[in-house]
């Protein structure tokens, strides 16, 4: 005799109807789930209810889906992200977690990116851990987590219309930059220091995704950037200057990107002369960078930026 029979039997039917009924919808609830990792394929036995987060872009698309995690990291650089997950339980740092909090969660799911990679193994003491990690692409990496936390929350059809917001914003950024972009250097300020990042960095996806031309095919592709000058701006001489400012990303008292650059050096190239210096959404270019939010936040920006140089 089956479970369902078993509780039918002692039950009136138009009870035992609705004990069925609600047995099996608990048993739909409870089929283990499977979905794509940085590191492939992941399987939990059922939806997770609790998630604990310690990768913003994660973070951000989540709440995209209407599931912002119970547990994040703090502080929360980004502002939608931080108006967002105003109600979530800080639990750590992007780099240490409060290993006590979490336990006291007892989460389903803890979720890490490349910043808390290396809490992994500490963490999956706890909960089963998913490295959801952005890479140097942050478009095709950052759709690809959109996809599979829509596949892991039964979210599918939200994930698709947020993938079509994608890429129709994708679609009019390049054509910005066929029209008006020129070919283009990405820099990062932090404060006085400058870093040129180029095809294959963290920011290179504005090269490939966008289809724009580096001004330098020089550059390491290193995590940090390379370090320059504001001659080899100068040499360089970018028909549009892209920036990413460290120091607003993190909200550190320190001086700005504008005022960094704001010499006669780079006053001499043709992205300062026509107007073409892109400031890109810091934060979520540094912080959440890959999260479906971030990532229209920052096409709007080069589309819309570009469009204001033609005006």
């Amino acid at each position: 005799m089956t479970l369902f029979e078993r509780v039918a039997a002692h039950l009136p039917r138009p009870a035992a109807l609705c004990a069925a009924a609600a047995l099996m919808a608990g048993a739909a609830h409870a089929q283990p789930v499977t979905f794509e990792t940085a590191e492939g394929a992941m399987e939990l036995p059922t939806v997770p209810e609790t998630i604990v987060a310690y990768e913003l872009a994660s973070v951000d698309t989540l709440a995209a889906l209407g599931h912002v995690p119970a547990g994040v990291p703090g502080p929360i650089y980004v502002p939608h992200i931080a108006e967002q997950a105003a109600d979530a339980e800080t639990v750590g740092t992007l780099f240490e977690p409060d290993f006590e909090a979490v336990a006291a969660m007892q989460p389903d799911l803890i979720v890490v990116g490349l910043r808390s990679l290396k809490q992994k193994d500490a963490l999956e003491r706890i909960a089963p851990v998913a490295d959801m990690s952005v890479g140097p692409d942050a478009v095709t990496d950052g759709l690809a987590r959109l996809e599979a936390f829509g596949a892991l929350l039964g979210e599918e059809e939200k994930a698709d219309e947020l993938a079509a917001q994608v890429e129709e914003k994708l679609a009019a950024a390049r054509d910005a930059v066929a029209e008006l972009g020129g070919n283009a250097l990405i820099v990062l300020t932090n404060g006085p220091k400058v870093s040129a990042y180029g095809e294959g960095s963290r920011f290179g996806w504005i090269h490939s995704q966008l289809n724009w031309p580096a001004a330098a095919d020089y550059i390491d592709a290193t995590t940090h950037g390379e370090a320059i000058s504001f001659e080899y701006i100068a040499e360089v001489n970018p028909d549009t200057l892209i920036v990413v400012d460290r120091g607003a990303a993190i909200q550190a008292d320190t001086q700005s990107g504008l005022t960094t650059l704001d010499n006669e050096l780079v006053h001499s190239t043709t992205a300062w002369k026509e107007g073409r210096v892109l400031f890109v959404p810091a934060a979520e270019m540094y912080i959440s960078s890959g999260g479906v939010q971030s990532l229209m936040t920052v096409l709007d920006a080069i589309t819309e930026g570009l469009a204001e140089t033609a005006s």
